[in-house]
């Protein structure tokens, strides 16, 4: 069945009726306040309608397919050749029904990225990213994130009580990030404050993706003066021979990638230990282990829980639906996730197993993935070592989630604990919220100005080339 055979009678559904999601056609759209409520139970409505792949309607009713079972999300992940992540093979976009100010303008204009490329150039690109991370010593990665934990910690260790989310997760990632990349210790809590007002697209977002932007730039022009153990010493020194602005956008990608991904990750997983019995039974007991609880996360609640990004090379058949040339495909990696086929009992635990599909599959699987892994674990072990007593603040049921239509996020994770005494000095300096970001550099070196041209675009179309 193809997104244009669905019929209609006409007939205007009632207010407040689940079918305000529909449109005339009856496809299910995917955006929007009745869509955002409660993704999973949309995810399995369209199960039931469709089977393993659904036609949805995407912001401004675009048609597209959302693929809901495990196999076929391998399936279009793994086989670039019939599933493109190159978005100029759009159909929508070439017609021009993607406008400048569409919605899904940011995250679909094509740039010369690895997230955008194909083949060679993907791999050349990718290639470049992977063996600089791979070059990043893992037990230095956990010595950031146990002294930046431990640094988080003493500024709510004192009053008893703090917001995980805000005051924890949100900053940690970060925070160790900016050292990977080979950042001045000083620009990470600017960093962090940056992402978060970026991500929230304020009326200063703009100025915070312009501070990231210089603050890149001036890296990049020190990395090449004085290299170091970093990954963006190891990108300018790679054999790919990345362009400065291939560089800066790699390390932007890889910064906020990497922010918001495992920052979701960290603060889900809390709100499942303090609330889940078969996690905190099994943590104090010693049946589950940290790791065990993270993959439960990984498969129930993915930081992502759907990924805009290919487009059919030609016509093809995609569980039992007809897919054109040109068609939008989304990968369901929540839906995914929850597959009868390969999950028949949702409540059974999935202790070990890591074939879920929260950091996707294919060519363009998520290279960073045993970093965030890491930022994550030893950020809660760090966490729950010195605040062994913590408990949420408020009933499981009123902790405030946000969602859209491609991820879930905790607006807040309220806890309450023994009050404690700082243990570790050095505090990151506190920047109010409300509070400017001042420039990185009152004269910035003019390779730098060349880098952050583009100050009014904002940071998701500076990201994709919008």
């Amino acid at each position: 069945m193809t997104p244009s055979s669905f019929p209609s009678d006409g007939a205007a559904p009632p207010p407040g009726c689940p079918a305000h999601n529909l449109d005339a056609e009856g496809l299910r759209r995917l955006y929007g306040e009745e869509a955002e409520a409660d993704p999973s139970a949309l995810y399995e409505q369209l199960r039931a309608e469709h089977g393993s792949v659904a036609p949805v309607l995407l912001p401004g009713d675009l048609k597209a397919w959302l693929v809901l079972g495990h196999r076929e999300n391998l399936d279009v992940a793994r086989t670039p050749s019939r599933f493109s992540r190159d978005s100029r093979r759009w159909r929508d976009l070439r017609e021009g029904r993607v406008t400048a100010d569409h919605p899904l303008a940011p995250i679909a204009a094509w740039q010369p990225s690895c997230i955008f490329t194909d083949g060679t150039e993907h791999q050349r690109l990718r290639g470049a990213v992977t063996g600089s991370l791979e070059r990043l010593d893992r037990r230095g990665v956990r010595r950031y994130v146990t002294r930046f934990a431990h640094q988080l910690i003493d500024r709510f260790a004192e009053r008893g009580r703090a917001d995980l989310a805000a005051d924890f997760a949100e900053q940690l990632p970060m925070l160790v990030m900016t050292q990977l990349v080979g950042m001045p210790e000083e620009y990470g809590p600017r960093i962090v404050e940056a992402a978060r007002d970026m991500l929230k697209g304020t009326r200063t977002a703009v100025q915070s993706n312009q501070y990231i932007l210089d603050a890149l730039g001036q890296l990049l022009v020190r990395k090449r003066e004085t290299p170091g153990r970093d990954l963006t010493s190891w990108l300018l020194d790679h054999e790919s021979q990345l362009s400065d602005d291939e560089i800066v956008e790699h390390v932007r990608l890889v910064l906020i990638a990497a922010f918001e991904t495992t920052a979701n990750l960290i603060a889900c997983t809390l709100r499942s230990v303090l609330t889940d019995q078969r996690f905190r039974a099994s943590l104090s007991g010693g049946h589950m282990t940290l790791p065990d609880a993270l993959d439960q996360v990984l498969w129930d609640e993915p930081p992502m829980t759907a990924v805009l990004g290919r487009w059919a090379t030609g016509d093809t058949q995609l569980g039992g639906q007809q897919i054109k040339e040109g068609d939008a495909i989304l990968l369901g990696l929540a839906a995914g996730n929850r597959d009868p086929e390969v999950r028949p009992d949702l409540s059974k635990p999935v202790r070990g197993n890591r074939s879920h599909l929260a950091f996707s599959g294919g060519p363009h699987e998520c290279p960073g993935q045993d970093i965030g892994r890491a930022i994550a674990e030893t950020g809660i072990d760090t966490l729950l070592t010195r605040l062994p007593d913590i408990e949420l603040a408020v009933p499981v049921d009123q902790v405030p989630r946000k969602a859209s239509m491609m991820s879930q996020q905790m607006v807040s994770l309220p806890v309450v604990f023994t009050p404690r005494r700082n243990e570790v000095t050095g505090n990151l300096p506190a920047l109010p919220e409300s509070a400017p970001l001042p420039a990185v550099s009152q004269t910035a070196p003019p390779e730098a100005a060349a880098l952050s041209s583009g100050t009014g675009r904002s940071w998701w179309s500076r990201l994709f080339g919008g």
